[in-house]
């Protein structure tokens, strides 16, 4: 074989996750301790129901949506749900064909493989996994020029579980091989305020219901966010409330960290005033607003402006970026007038 497949220095790691040793616990262990995505976790229940009752490995999944929605959190549920092990990678981490084949011989009969951002695989990684996830053989290639041959090996039969924040940057052949493609939502109040609960418990925070409420909703819809002002409204009300948090206390504390009733932080107020007050209100154009706010046009268009846009403070157009009522509101400006029909400064 190939020296490439079996260089200790090519080999990717996988990572088994263990369960019990999780950093921080927060990490949800089951279906019936996930919180949110009620379709998901019905047509989930089933797939995997019926997995364990033929003894067969599922059928490969996809998680598709935003970040901090809980598609790392899912694969190992359904790793943990079949009692098997779960070994981890990412899209770019391989980047040769040999990569995939490291791994993908040492799997054990039933095991979770879950890629990351695997909307980013090397288009020769990805050739090598459609007869793996279809047939559950490998194609390895001996040699190198006219001396060169191909070996079909068989591989134990295995779960793929990938994870993708771009779902039409997969390929369709590689998205038709998935069992089950699924989107993620964003979660309502109610789901982030049991979700802060729970992690209050973990943590031992002290937290009231209308507390709790504040953080959940400036949590744009994310559980990962919704931690994560949890633990800076915690530090807060340790220094500041002798470790209580209360509604006041949540108030005062995302205060402080600059997130506002809306859930919009610095760069997102940065935003909306260099469309409204640098550019009238827009159009104006991505890299301009990018640079306007010191930003990288990639993270201005896939971190801020798809909950701005959700929330009706922006739009898109074929000209650029136009700033809707919502927005001057919400700084607390006027809008211009538009009282002649026509949306204002397009140039038209």
């Amino acid at each position: 074989m190939r020296e490439e497949l079996l260089s200790p220095e090519n080999l990717i790691e996988d990572q088994e996750i263990d369960f019990e040793l999780d950093a921080l616990g927060l990490r949800p262990r089951s279906l019936e301790d996930f919180i949110g995505q009620p379709e998901l976790k019905e047509h989930l229940s089933i797939i995997l129901g019926a997995a364990k009752k033929r003894e067969q490995p599922s059928d490969h999944l996809l998680f598709a949506g935003p970040p901090g929605l809980g598609k790392t959190t899912l694969a190992n549920i359904v790793a943990k749900e079949m009692g098997v092990s779960i070994h981890t990678t990412s899209g770019p981490a391989l980047e040769r064909a040999g990569d995939l084949a490291a791994i993908l011989t040492k799997l054990e009969p039933g095991d979770v493989l879950f890629i990351d951002e695997i909307h980013r695989l090397n288009r020769a990684v990805e050739e090598v996994l459609y007869p793996a996830m279809e047939d559950f053989q490998l194609d390895i290639v001996l040699g190198k020029g006219p001396a060169a041959r191909s070996v079909r090996l068989s591989i134990s039969p295995f779960t793929l579980v990938g994870a993708t924040t771009r779902t039409g940057l997969i390929t369709g052949p590689l998205r038709d091989r998935f069992g089950l493609v699924a989107r993620m939502d964003y979660y309502d109040a109610d789901d982030l305020n049991a979700i802060i609960l729970r992690s209050a418990n973990i943590f031992e925070v002290e937290i009231d219901e209308e507390g709790s409420k504040q953080i959940a909703v400036r949590s744009r819809g994310t559980p990962r966010i919704a931690n994560r002002l949890l633990r800076r409204v915690r530090d807060y009300a340790e220094i500041k409330a002798e470790g209580a948090v209360d509604k006041q206390t949540s108030i005062e504390g995302l205060k402080l960290f600059g997130v506002d009733e809306k859930g919009l932080d610095k760069v997102d107020r940065a935003i909306l005033k260099a469309i409204c007050e640098r550019f009238n209100g827009g159009p104006v154009g991505l890299s301009t607003l990018a640079i306007s706010v010191s930003e990288p046009s990639e993270t201005v268009e896939d971190v801020y402006e798809p909950f701005l846009i959700q929330q009706g403070f922006i739009m898109r157009t074929p000209r650029g970026r136009v700033a809707m009522e919502s927005a001057w509101n919400h700084l607390g400006l006027d809008p211009p007038d538009t009282s002649d029909g026509r949306p204002p400064n397009l140039f038209s």
